[in-house]
């Protein structure tokens, strides 16, 4: 029996314009935000319920400080989905959000980071089966190639130089390192 690859990255793909919504402001302007309801409710028509056709598992949470003493929040997952009454393997998703962001009026705490970045790592997963892909790929453009599309940087921007992520990995596995060593929160200790 022939499988068809593509039946679920089709099935995922198209979003409904009242679930897209243009970004207006920040280095993301012009791009397109996709409502997260959205896709948990494409889950659960392509798999069933979450818990029962679909899940995620936390794996790993973890908040990280910038040299401009703003914090990022970081919450690691991985997604499973039920075919043919089978789990999948595990689908891992990233997902970051602000937990402290210098603003014009001073430094802002967001209590709402961890849940943000959960979002963004379902919805990062969910890319991995295609749910969305229109919005991505229709542009042939995302925030990690300048924005434009074919790839090009904009004019007077400048591409990473060669061997760039490999060394913000590496820095980012040794922070990771020397987070783990502390308890989590680094500003109360759950002991």
């Amino acid at each position: 029996m022939a499988t068809d690859n593509l039946y679920i990255y089709n099935q995922g793909r198209q979003v409904p314009q009242e679930a897209q919504k243009e970004i207006k402001a920040g280095r993301l302007k012009g791009m397109t935000d996709i409502n997260p309801m959205w896709r948990i409710k494409k889950l659960t028509e392509l798999f069933g319920p979450c818990g029962v056709g679909w899940k995620y598992r936390i794996v790993s949470y973890r908040l990280e400080e910038s040299p401009t003493k703003e914090i990022a929040a970081f919450l690691e997952i991985t997604l499973q989905v039920k075919t043919d009454g089978e789990w999948s393997q595990e689908i891992p998703g990233i997902g970051g959000s602000a937990f402290a962001a210098q603003e014009k009026s001073g430094m802002h705490m967001n209590d709402e980071c961890f849940k943000m970045a959960l979002t963004d790592a379902i919805s990062v997963a969910c890319k991995a089966l295609g749910i969305g892909a229109d919005v991505y790929y229709a542009k042939d453009r995302s925030k990690y190639d300048g924005g434009e599309a074919g790839g090009a940087a904009p004019a007077g921007k400048r591409r990473p130089p060669p061997g760039w992520f490999a060394l913000i990995a590496a820095k980012t596995s040794r922070t990771c390192r020397r987070q783990a060593a502390k308890p989590f929160p680094p500003w109360r200790s759950l002991g």
